[in-house]
């Protein structure tokens, strides 16, 4: 490499760092030209990536402005369907609550009603049962009259002798024999 060096300074008269350049200082040339580069980089830059670069920023900007939006908004709607929900559910429980006691009440009421109509059956079958005691005891009553009226007579005829024929005496003995029977038994009570 150095040989190359040696070469290139025979042929031109000073070696290139020999003039006294600075390392730090470029010539006044490659500062006007790197200018000229750089101010037309920036200008295009300036006019077509940065515009472009800003759409796309805004864009982003937009979609996450947007999607926080829609994402309070769906939390807002989530928030105010939970609350309507929550208050139907309680809507529905005091619902359900009044559904219920009503339906106690109603079940007291039946049950009362029930009672009052077994009660009244009860009554009722007794009444007619006492109606039936009474009419088999005025039955059975009616059939020892006869039959004491009938044996009454049978034990008179024997006692007199002859036969009772007459049937207004019979009756009137009987009647009257049948009163001393019911005045004797409504004295030992």
């Amino acid at each position: 490499m150095t040989n190359v060096i040696y070469y290139l300074a025979a042929e031109a008269e000073t070696l290139p760092l020999d003039g006294g350049n600075s390392i730090l200082l470029p010539k006044l040339y490659d500062i006007v030209w790197s200018a000229v580069v750089f101010v037309i980089i920036f200008i295009l830059f300036w006019k077509y990536v940065l515009p472009r670069f800003q759409k796309v920023m805004a864009e982003r900007e937009d979609r996450i402005k947007g999607g926080i939006e829609r994402a309070q908004a769906a939390q807002a709607e989530a928030k105010a369907a939970l609350e309507k929900n929550n208050s139907q559910l309680a809507e529905a429980r005091a619902e359900a609550a009044e559904i219920r006691e009503a339906a106690r009440e109603k079940g007291k009421q039946i049950q009362a009603e029930m009672r009052a109509e077994g009660e009244a059956e009860q009554r009722r079958i007794i009444d007619a049962g006492e109606k039936q005691l009474a009419a088999s005891r005025d039955q059975v009553v009616a059939e020892l009259r006869n039959e004491i009226g009938q044996n009454s007579i049978n034990l008179a005829e024997q006692l007199l002798g002859s036969e009772l024929s007459d049937s207004t005496r019979r009756s009137g003995t009987i009647d009257s024999f049948l009163s001393e029977l019911d005045n004797v038994s409504q004295a030992r009570k």
